[in-house]
Order: structure tokens, then sequence, then C-alpha cells
């Protein structure tokens, strides 16, 4: 399953040659996109008020609020910066148990897959 729409969203804005882009996207022609409840406008204030995530309702605070609230084993994403980030994930999972929600393991698809390029 796929957290969103703005998974799609991301893949059609970012900067990606479009190659990449399309296959990207074909990737998820399959996939079922998880709803985003109402409640989940609620989590990603929440998030921007703790500064989990940039004041971006849009990004990665929708991304973590929706893989949380929906309660998916593991979000996927190649941001290390605010997402796969291990410096963040004491503070992420200090906000959910303020909000008694789950707390999915948040990882690159490189640590999912176990491949070392090191």
């Amino acid at each position: 399953m796929v957290s969103s729409q703005a998974v799609l969203d991301e893949l059609n804005d970012g900067d990606y040659p479009d190659s990449k882009r399309t296959n990207c996207i074909a990737l998820l022609n399959n996939l079922t996109f998880l709803p985003i409840e109402v409640e989940i406008a609620t989590i990603v204030e929440t998030y921007l008020q703790h500064k989990l995530m940039p004041n971006d309702t849009g990004g990665d605070a929708l991304h973590l609020a929706v893989a949380s609230y929906h309660k998916c084993d593991i979000l996927l994403s190649w941001n290390c910066k605010n997402l796969a980030n291990a410096n963040k994930f004491n503070h992420i999972r200090y906000v959910n148990n303020l909000l008694s929600l789950y707390v999915p393991i948040l990882t690159t698809p490189l640590e999912l897959s176990g491949e070392n390029h090191g």
C-alpha cells in the first residue's frame, strides 16, 4: 500500500529524469492508496507544532501521519533528513506516543533490502 496521493504528487513534482519518473509511477499503478482521514490533518499540525518536520502539510509530515494513523509496519523513504533518520526517531516516537499513535519503522529501500553499498 502507498501512504497517500502525496507520494504520487511528489514523484510528479520531483526533480527526476523522465524515464525514472515514468518507471516509479508505473510501480504505483497496482497499489492501493490509504485514505487520508480527517484526523490526519490534526496529526500533521501536531507534528509541525512539535517541529518534527518542515512546515509543509503535504510532504513528510503527511506521509508520517498517514503511515502512523493506518498502523503501517514500515514507512519506506529516501528522505534521510526528516524520515529515515535515526537521530530523529526518538523525537518521532515521543510525539506519536503523545498522540497514542503507532510508530512505523522508518527506513530506506537499501536498508530494507539489506544491500550494503559501503
